[in-house]
């Protein structure tokens, strides 16, 4: 049985799924209608806006039948009641990720059939800020040694933060005080 949250997630990934089938349709079909306005030699298998335009539908189809599958609800055949909303296609993350990568992939497919074949050095935004994570994250820490405690560190820790009742505890330990003493045994 499902809860409101499930079925709302549901319904959002429903709108999202179709969204993502209108677009790739829109885009496909603007590209192909821009291609063929502008400039009609780009639409021969000899080019290379040919080749790159059917390779970058690759990327976007299959990033769109992945968001497809795991965002679909599942549903009881024999009840119709819902299963699973699928995952969460809202959630930040790798989720984010593959759309922003889609939806570049529509503006340089139609972009390209517009203003010609120079838009496809936009697609490089996609492994730039591939890179860019990876430095911050991952290759900086090791080369440069961010990531883990320095020797310093490990001897002198930071002194934690305490509030004024953790200072007035302290001062009664150091007084010797009895009702604290009983309480840290």
């Amino acid at each position: 049985m499902a809860n409101a949250s499930a079925k709302r997630v549901a319904s959002q990934n429903a709108a999202t799924v179709k969204h993502l089938r209108l677009g790739m349709f829109i885009s496909s079909a603007l590209a192909l209608v821009f291609r063929m306005a502008f400039s009609r030699g780009s639409l021969s298998p000899k080019t290379f806006a040919f080749w790159i335009y059917a390779l970058s539908l690759v990327p976007s189809i299959f990033l769109t039948r992945y968001l497809e599958r795991i965002g679909s609800p599942r549903h009881d055949p024999t009840t119709g009641t819902l299963i699973s909303s699928g995952e969460d296609l809202a959630h930040p993350g790798i989720l984010e990720w593959c759309f922003d990568v889609i939806y570049i992939t529509w503006a340089c497919q139609v972009g390209s059939g517009l203003f010609g074949t120079w838009v496809w050095w936009l697609y490089l935004i996609i492994p730039g800020y591939a890179v860019y994570k990876l430095w911050g994250s991952v290759i900086s820490p090791i080369l440069l040694g961010r990531g883990g405690s320095s020797p310093v560190e490990a001897e002198n820790p930071a002194p934690q933060p305490t509030s004024k009742r953790q200072e007035k505890l302290k001062k009664r330990s150091e007084r010797g005080d009895p009702r604290v003493q009983a309480r840290s045994k």
